[in-house]
């Protein structure tokens, strides 16, 4: 399947999916008043990241792009407004599988593009949507593909084909259409599955991923989003020496920060030497270890 010559046609027959339901509890305590999708990696909210991937391959919109949300829904709804249809899960998270499941009228035979919020990746060698695209390219429309990096111990649980999954599949309507709204995820219902029939393909992704799962993973994902340097958002104060770090607007930095995350609004006072951690607001300080 290749992208047609008009943007609004792209990958007919194809919608997206960003899962963004979860309650994040690995970077607890960052995500009890947060959503993990809206925590900003390179001062960017992850949902967003995922977003600006979609619409990278041309797939913008409630019309072509879902959003699901579960754990602090009303932060989640607020910030796609009307970017993407939104479905709000009730009482708790249905997992990946049934958050599909949940979609099923929406998604209405088509092939989903299925991506966590909370996956960051970043090719060099390809913009945002284009290093996604070897998943849509060449889809017969049946098979079942995943995004994925080689394992460096290919028989490490978790793997498939030898490859560690890095944040988005595609699935075809036959597949989707039989699953239910009730809680499930996708490795049972559907991607061992497809894997014991060989109708699991691996397409391999050569740049950089961090599933930003917890305070380590999150921190090495900003500061790879901060490349060599600092990271600082406009509107913010800095005064004092930041090195290697991501600042948020409207965070003031008065002491000395070295890998380091500073979310939005958040401060870190004179005479304070922050190292690996993410300061979020009201002082809260998270070692990323």
């Amino acid at each position: 399947m290749t992208s047609p010559a008009h943007p609004g046609e792209a990958y007919p027959g194809v919608c997206a999916v960003v899962l963004a339901a979860g309650e994040g509890t690995r970077l607890r305590p960052l995500t009890e008043r947060v959503p993990k999708a809206l925590c900003p990696v390179g001062n960017v909210p992850l949902l967003d990241r995922a977003l600006d991937r979609l619409a990278g391959l041309g797939l913008t919109g409630p019309g072509r792009v879902a959003v699901n949300a579960c754990y602090l829904a009303d932060q989640v709804v607020a910030h796609v407004g009307g970017r993407a249809h939104l479905s709000v899960e009730p009482a708790a998270p249905l997992g990946t599988a049934g958050g599909l499941g949940n979609l099923r009228d929406w998604i209405d035979g088509r092939g989903v593009l299925v991506g966590n919020a909370d996956a960051y990746l970043a090719d060099p060698h390809a913009t945002a949507g284009p290093d996604v695209a070897a998943l849509l390219d060449g889809w017969d429309g049946h098979g079942v593909r995943l995004l994925g990096q080689p394992a460096a111990d290919p028989t490490v649980p978790g793997t498939f084909s030898g490859h560690l999954f890095t944040g988005f599949s595609l699935l075809p309507w036959r597949l989707v259409r039989a699953l239910p709204a009730t809680f499930g995820d996708l490795v049972r219902a559907v991607w061992r599955p497809a894997e014991a029939a060989g109708a699991l393909e691996v397409v391999t992704y050569l740049g950089a991923f961090y599933d930003t799962g917890t305070p380590r993973d999150y921190l090495a994902a900003n500061l790879h989003a901060a490349g060599d340097g600092a990271l600082v958002a406009p509107g913010a104060t800095v005064t004092g020496r930041v090195s290697r770090a991501v600042v948020g607007t409207g965070a003031v930095v008065r002491g000395d920060v070295e890998r380091t995350v500073v979310w939005p609004n958040a401060t870190v006072g004179a005479g304070e030497r922050l190292r690996d951690v993410i300061r979020a607001g009201g002082g809260l300080t998270v070692p990323a270890s």
